[in-house]
């Protein structure tokens, strides 16, 4: 059985880049986005929460902005000071901070960027709901997924691009 304790200190991370690399794109833009992300929910046993350490290089974010339809985010500064985008608004964050993200649309599109000169190390908490759908507003575009295992249903894409239901259906 899995050991349910796993200290922070110990977390194994991983460069975002590599991580989109493994994810067949090598079109990460590191000039606005860089860090680094350490899975912790598998390594616990955890079933129905993710977690994970994200450590955040000074001047970028680590996702684009992004509104999750089906899950909840939670993220605890650890070290660090940034901001938070969150729907049209912008908050200052430092280390001790909860942060709430709800599930819906633009309204609660989220993305932590880090303002300071230290990376900015924080724990992301999340409901494992799938499938899921997310939203991209700075981009337009979509993301559909039926889970994170190898091999599940994932598709990105932009509504402007969408099809009619019986487009190529004979």
């Amino acid at each position: 059985m899995t050991a349910p304790i796993l200290n922070i200190a110990d977390v194994e991370t991983i460069d975002l880049a590599e991580r989109s690399r493994q994810r067949g794109s090598d079109r990460m833009p590191t000039d606005r986005f860089g860090g680094r992300i350490g899975p912790i929910g598998p390594k616990v046993g955890a079933r129905r929460l993710g977690y994970n350490l994200t450590v955040v290089a000074p001047g970028k974010a680590a996702f684009p902005k992004h509104s999750h339809h089906v899950n909840e985010e939670m993220f605890f500064v650890l070290d660090g000071a940034g901001e938070l985008r969150i729907g049209d608004a912008v908050h200052p964050v430092r280390a001790g901070d909860v942060i709430a993200c709800p599930p819906g649309g633009p309204e609660t599109a989220h993305q932590l960027f880090n303002t300071g000169s230290v990376d900015l190390r924080y724990l992301a908490v999340s409901t494992m709901d799938f499938p899921e759908v997310c939203e991209y507003p700075d981009s337009g575009k979509f993301l559909a997924m039926t889970g994170m295992q190898p091999g599940a249903f994932r598709t990105i894409g932009r509504a402007a691009d969408g099809l009619d239901y019986w487009d190529g259906e004979a």
